[in-house]
């Protein structure tokens, strides 16, 4: 630990760099060092199940470091876009509150796999640090692991920092580990020291205060030792470098600004809200709204870019609750009305040239925040409501139970701090070990509803499989190399026994892509092996089945065959998912992204961002511009081809799908490009025919469409004409003329139900008539106490209004089945001599295990025991009694 010296703090005074520049310097200075540069991979990773959102430049790289996946380069610089915001990476809450917590944010990193290591990746760092940008040296501050005397040495002989200014640290602060197992190593941090005005005391320095004077810029990571199971360390054959520098941050301190808010990547955002609010912001305290604000916007709109959609689990639950924050704090500001909306242009004004993703589909963008804003504004409208009733029942001083804040959050998406507020305000306490352990039960149900597919991650590595399946469906004497049954690797499989098998190569397609993977035989020398699902596994094809008959052995020699016909159904239905997704962006707009997809072979769904549902009309196009291009029969492409290629092409790619240097690029020219590793017709004719079955809702901004091709849309074809024959012939009437006769039975079937519920009203005002010549006379008042018989309150009432119309008094009680009613109604001269509904009410609604209110006039109640009702109209009758003649 290290206390900051005055002296060293040269600051250079009014020197200024925009982040674009910044941005630019740092790629170019590492491409001048032989780093291959590697464009941002998107927010949402590529099939990593352990992450929500890629938050640091190494993720992209992840499998390399562990072995897993080769480059063709072996020196890297990214600028990575990233999102810390759920999961074990959390900065949500801290935003707005200090000057350098953000949830999106642009992390600068170079990256060497295997090849370079300390000496040049400190070089790099203090040559770009002091060179490059221009930072004076005297005001950096070196932080090594405590027992990296390498380091430590290496930080004086190659930058010439004085031992001084080097602070040993521990494992805490200065070591890192990709997980509890596995690659890992010391790290060395790189601060820079802002001033003495930023001092919070005469102990301010490293390792002895938070304080926002020394921040770290950059860290690099030294990976150097494998770790296993025990905690055991064991060097790399070939250690690697991963660094990574905050572009906000060395902005802020380049830029001279307090805090990366008023850089030039957020200030403008800042000035946006000023504008809008009328309320000039605060870099202090006060201005947290605006920060908050800011910084939410950001992240919101780079998430649905890449087509995540508000919902209520996953990624898109994380991006309601940013929003939902975002707006919240806007209240502070005094925005009634949806505003979010109007700041997306400003990011695409900063961000755009950067990221071109988020200039496409611009309007959807502010649709969809539009819409989900408006939505939880009457979302807090209701919570509060059904706040306000919960807080009404406790006592100032007493506790709302932590399981009804949870409901209030799970059910309402009422935030827990809105909670915390309301109930305060009562001098009412809020029980959040309890909300704590609702939400921790919840994330409990979660983590148990594993799918078969989680289960094949633990099965163990494997080598890589050949697959053969584009070019054929079967395949003669592979050995059975592995079998296993869950987890346990066995060496035979019983006729009857489910597990997984592994051959060198297979014509078995794995699921992928959105594809399901093939079905079919395994068949060896003893028995026949039913293959039910196929996964890829980090390069290794499991065949998942059952045995149907005999036995597999290890070691047999087994002929393989796919399910022809189940393949060439999903081949059309993979085939006819590129040209759906093609039309739905010559209909509905560029800006429609993919969401999710399942090619399987009875039918095909194809999820996607849109803030509202297709028309018919839409729908009929879309259908119309696929049915042409398969009435065209036009070739179906497949090429392998560097990505970057085929991206300059205009081949789609698409978020969360991982791809390779080298990848399939699926045509049909004229119509669609991908990047696709799926099976495919080889011309669009072989699909025969494109329908639409269903379009719908899968949560806010994102539908779905449903559809077959082929045979099954042939079936559904002949579905719909059997059901309209079969509803002609039972109308009697023409298929072109079922819409007029149908809506002449549904304008004769309203009427007569109009008819009917009169009636049924008329019947039960006639019951009240009726029950009132059973009435009591006091002193010339007339007062009923009876059951009726109805099948709900609702019912009740209307006999009470055909009672009341024949005396001055009414009180009704009702047998519902398992529940009863009670209405109790008081003519004015009963009030006037002492009678109160909301009294009777009250004491008689005891009978039937219930309770209610009203007015003095008129009161209700329901309750659980409609045994209860006998006692009731007896007790209603002596309390009646009894007052009357008390006030006569």
């Amino acid at each position: 630990m290290r206390k900051i010296s005055n002296a060293f703090v040269l600051r250079q005074g009014g020197f200024s760099m925009r982040s674009a520049e910044i941005r630019q310097k740092f790629l170019d200075f590492f491409e001048s060092q032989g780093h291959h540069k590697v464009p941002s991979s998107p927010l949402v990773p590529a099939q990593d199940p352990t992450l929500l959102f890629t938050n640091a430049g190494m993720v992209q790289f992840k499998d390399v470091f562990l072995g897993k996946e080769a480059r063709s380069y072996r020196r890297a610089v990214t600028v990575q876009k990233c999102m810390r915001a759920g999961g074990k990476h959390n900065d949500l809450d801290q935003v707005g509150k200090t000057a350098r917590h953000q949830t999106f944010f642009e992390m600068l990193g170079n990256f060497s796999f295997g090849d370079y290591f300390k000496r040049d990746a400190i070089g790099f760092a203090w040559t770009f640090l002091t060179e490059v940008l221009r930072i004076d040296p005297q005001v950096l501050w070196i932080t090594v692991f405590e027992t990296d005397e390498e380091a430590y040495q290496l930080w004086q002989e190659v930058a010439g920092v004085s031992p001084e200014r080097i602070v040993r640290m521990g494992e805490k602060d200065n070591f890192w580990s990709m997980g509890d197992t596995g690659p890992c190593g010391p790290s060395s941090e790189i601060f820079v020291d802002r001033g003495a005005q930023y001092a919070c005391g005469d102990q301010c320095g490293l390792g002895l205060c938070e304080c926002d004077r020394i921040q770290e810029i950059w860290n690099l990571v030294f990976m150097q030792y494998d770790r296993d199971s025990t905690g055991t360390l064991t060097p790399l054959p070939r250690p690697s470098i991963d660094t990574g520098m905050g572009l906000e941050r060395i902005a802020a301190y380049l830029q001279g600004v307090e805090s990366n808010f008023e850089t030039d990547l957020l200030r403008p955002l800042i000035s946006a809200i000023e504008a809008l609010s009328g309320i000039v912001y605060d870099p202090g305290p006060r201005g947290m709204p605006f920060r908050v604000i800011a910084d939410h916007i950001r992240a919101i709109t780079f998430l649905l870019a890449e087509g995540v959609s508000f919902s209520n689990s996953d990624r898109g639950y994380v991006m309601r609750r940013i929003l939902r924050r975002a707006v919240r704090f806007g209240r502070l500001l005094n925005f009634q009305e949806p505003f979010l909306h109007k700041l997306v242009p400003v990011v695409e004004d900063v961000m755009g040239s950067a990221y071109p993703e988020v200039l496409v589909g611009s309007a959807l963008i502010q649709q969809s925040i539009h819409e989900e804003e408006k939505r939880f504004r009457l979302t807090l409208e209701s919570g509060m409501k059904v706040l306000g009733d919960k807080l009404d029942a406790i006592a100032p001083g007493e506790e709302l139970r932590g399981e009804e804040a949870f409901l209030l959050y799970d059910t309402f998406g009422f935030p827990l701090d809105l909670t915390l507020d309301a109930a305060e305000e009562r001098n009412i306490r809020v029980d959040q070990a309890g909300f704590d352990q609702a939400m921790a039960a919840q994330k409990e149900r979660a983590r148990n509803a594993r799918s078969r597919h989680q289960d094949a991650q633990n099965l163990p590595q494997h080598g890589l499989t050949e697959f053969v399946g584009y070019e054929r469906t079967e395949l003669e004497s592979q050995p059975i190399d592995s079998l296993y049954i869950g987890n346990d690797p066995v060496t035979r499989l019983m006729s009857g026994e489910s597990g997984w098998l592994w051959v060198p190569s297979t014509p078995f397609y794995p699921e992928g892509g959105g594809q399901v993977g093939d079905c079919g035989t395994i068949t060896g020398p003893e028995g026949i092996f039913r293959v039910e699902d196929v996964v890829k596994v980090h390069g290794a094809v499991w065949h998942y089945g059952t045995v149907t008959q005999g036995t597999v052995t290890k070691g047999d020699a087994v002929s393989l065959a796919v399910d022809r016909e189940a393949r060439d159904d999903a081949r059309r239905n993979h085939t006819g998912t590129h040209l759906l997704h093609a039309a739905l962006r010559a209909v509905l707009g560029t800006g429609v992204h993919q969401t999710g997809s399942l090619v399987a072979p009875d039918r095909l769904r194809f999820d996607f961002s849109y803030p509202q549902p297709l028309s018919a009309d839409q729908v009929e196009q879309i259908e119309d511009l696929v049915n042409g291009w398969i009435l065209k029969n036009i070739p179906v492409q497949t090429r392998v081809m560097a990505k970057e290629e085929a991206l300059q092409e205009g081949a789609l790619a698409f978020f969360g799908d991982k791809y390779g240097e080298v990848v399939r690029v699926v045509t049909v020219l004229g119509a669609s490009q991908e990047l696709c590793g799926g099976t495919h017709c080889s011309a669009t004719g072989q699909l025969g025919l494109f329908a639409i079955t269903e379009e719908s809702s899968v949560g806010t901004g994102s539908r779905r469409i449903e559809a077959v091709t082929g045979r099954n849309a042939v079936g559904w074809a002949r579905l719909l004409r059997r059901s309209v024959e079969d509803i002609g012939d039972q109308l009697h009437v023409a298929p072109q003329n079922l819409s007029a006769k149908i809506g002449e039975i549904l304008q004769n079937s309203k009427t007569l139900e109009g008819r009917l519920l009169d009636l049924e009203r008329q019947i039960r005002f006639e019951q009240g008539v009726d029950l009132a010549e059973q009435a009591i006379t006091y002193d010339g008042l007339r007062l009923v106490v009876a059951e009726a018989t109805t099948e709900s309150l609702d019912a009740l009432r209307e006999v009470l209004d055909g009672a009341k119309s024949r005396a001055q008094g009414v009180i009704l009680a009702a047998n519902h089945g398992e529940r009863a009613s009670l209405v109790v109604y008081l003519g004015k001269d009963l009030v006037a001599r002492g009678l109160d509904a909301r009294i009777l009410v009250k004491s008689l609604a005891a009978y039937i295990d219930g309770g209610g209110g009203g007015r003095a006039d008129l009161a209700q109640a329901g309750g659980k025991n409609p045994q209860g009702i006998p006692l009731l109209l007896a007790e209603a009758r002596r309390q009646v009694s009894e007052k009357l003649v008390a006030a006569g």
